[in-house]
């Protein structure tokens, strides 16, 4: 099968620039966290990549651990690029991080120079690619001096193997000292990856008041709460959902938000949208955000979420409705 992109692939889409630095992605971000590991089907994996680009989607996430297992996912990515997206690398942003437990022993997991250069030589390996255009780091480390850890950012820019760097999961007291460290350095960090939702809202408090004062863009992930604010749970867990498999998301996790969901999901109706195109457009609503990170298991999913550009505003009644519907 022989790919080439569609030439309307950048007329709708919306790119924003991260913070006040040159590089912009688009609104809407594919992440490989889910199907596109050993464990799933590659030619699916290859066509919602195909279908994405297409759509203008040119930002591509992943981790070393992503899969499963770990590291399944950015082989596959790579050999993808290969087949397919060679042609069209400098159109391309891809991002991978390091942090989490990816190999046994000492060395293998957290925020040493150690780990996350040995990480990234890896993933370089795995996806076939001389550079990535943006790496992490995956999450802080307790134990480790964040220099060390930021310091090792600055080497990956340094060698050539990275052309920016971000941080994940980073509260908003690490974040501002990741950025002045690494500002000292002299390769600032352009972005960073929290989680965000309706469900989950700990940005609001301080980190993306950080982030603007800080020239930062903001990319959350799970913007759609592992599929809590889509339709797949308004009518309970179904037997083949995550959430029936219990692997992050509980029955429980439903149940906690079923009334929510409904509700929010008529809102969605009112607006002419899907809940979970509602859901994306009201992380997008912020100026603060850069984009939103999305999986995707079919080609639909992938379209349905970059329709949601179509209605990204919101009137004050809705605005106060959706509060009303998230207390």
């Amino acid at each position: 099968m022989n790919y080439t992109a569609s030439k309307e692939r950048y007329n709708t889409m919306k790119y924003n620039r991260c913070g006040k630095w040159g590089l912009k992605l688009p609104a809407v971000s594919l992440g490989l966290w889910h199907n596109f590991g050993g464990i799933d089907r590659f030619e699916n994996g290859r066509k919602i990549l195909h279908r994405a680009f297409d759509l203008g989607i040119t930002h591509f996430d992943l981790a070393n651990n992503y899969g499963p297992p770990p590291g399944s996912a950015e082989e596959n990515f790579g050999k993808i690029v290969k087949q397919d997206f060679k042609a069209y690398r400098d159109e391309m942003i891809i991002s991978t991080k390091a942090g989490y437990l990816m190999w046994p022993g000492p060395y293998g997991e957290w925020g040493s120079r150690k780990n996350l250069l040995a990480s990234l030589d890896q993933s370089l390996k795995r996806m076939g690619l001389e550079y990535v255009d943006i790496f992490y780091s995956h999450r802080p480390d307790p134990d480790t001096p964040l220099e060390e850890t930021m310091m090792a950012l600055d080497r990956a820019v340094r060698s050539g193997k990275a052309l920016y760097v971000g941080i994940s999961n980073y509260p908003a007291n690490k974040a501002k000292e990741a950025f002045r460290i690494l500002k000292e350095l002299g390769t600032p960090a352009i972005i960073h990856q929290p989680k965000y939702s309706m469900f989950v809202r700990w940005v609001e408090d301080e980190l993306l008041d950080v982030l603007e004062e800080e020239g930062v863009g903001c990319i959350p992930f799970s913007p759609l709460a592992q599929g809590l604010l889509t339709d797949k749970y308004l009518h309970g867990v179904l037997e083949d959902s995550r959430a029936a498999r219990e692997v992050f998301l509980k029955k429980a996790d439903v149940d906690r938000v079923a009334d929510k969901i409904v509700l929010l999901n008529e809102i969605a109706q009112q607006r002419r949208q899907s809940l979970a195109q509602m859901a994306l457009a009201w992380v997008l609503k912020d100026p603060r955000i850069t984009s939103v990170l999305v999986g995707a298991s079919s080609i639909n999913q992938i379209e349905d979420n970059v329709d949601t550009l179509k209605n990204t505003r919101f009137t004050n009644d809705e605005l106060r409705q959706i509060e009303e519907c998230l207390r």
